[in-house]
């Protein structure tokens, strides 16, 4: 609710039709250091340098000021997000998570099935964003060799984790 009421008295600006913007000013971000980042997200650890270059390369990078609306849950999503610098808050329904810094990423299912958000995510300060949009990196599936067995590998070692854990939950609340 809060979230609404700071959009209503215009202290989140939020525009449905608005895209964040290359960056015009400002350091210049390097390829290798694209890379580097793109290195520590989880989504894209089976990947190789080749891979994580090709990505590096559709990546775009984007400032934003305090208080854009990054993501709105529920609506499509379409684009990935690795926050370079700067932090954003996340709302998921009722329940306020802490902050996201440097490192952090989301939108990450929003590259491959393009469904709804599930958080509304606010540049709490003026972040500088890595951007890859889902159209570039369907494109990049195409043209990329291994680059989908690799991202297949990664997602399904994490349905196993995610299985194991509910497994692991389940048995300790019947033992209650």
């Amino acid at each position: 609710m809060e979230l609404v009421s700071r959009m209503m008295d215009g202290s989140i600006s939020y525009d449905p039709k608005a895209r964040l913007e290359p960056v015009s000013s400002g350091a210049p971000v390097k390829q290798g250091d694209k890379v580097e980042r793109l290195k520590d997200v989880r989504m894209f650890e089976e990947c190789s340098q080749r891979q994580l270059r090709s990505i590096a390369r559709i990546a775009r990078v984007c400032d934003a000021p305090a208080g854009t609306m990054l993501t709105r849950a529920d609506e499509p999503g379409d684009e990935f997000f690795l926050i370079l610098d700067g932090s954003a808050s996340v709302d998921v329904a009722t329940e306020k998570r802490g902050p996201l810094r440097p490192g952090a990423f989301f939108g990450e299912m929003s590259l491959l099935d393009g469904g709804p958000r599930s958080a509304t995510i606010v540049a709490e300060t003026p972040v500088r964003l890595l951007v890859i949009s889902r159209r570039n990196f369907s494109m990049l599936l195409k043209e990329v060799p291994g680059l989908t067995q690799s991202l297949l590998v990664t997602l399904s070692r994490r349905v196993r984790q995610a299985e194991e854990s509910a497994e692991r939950m389940g048995g300790a609340s019947a033992g209650l």
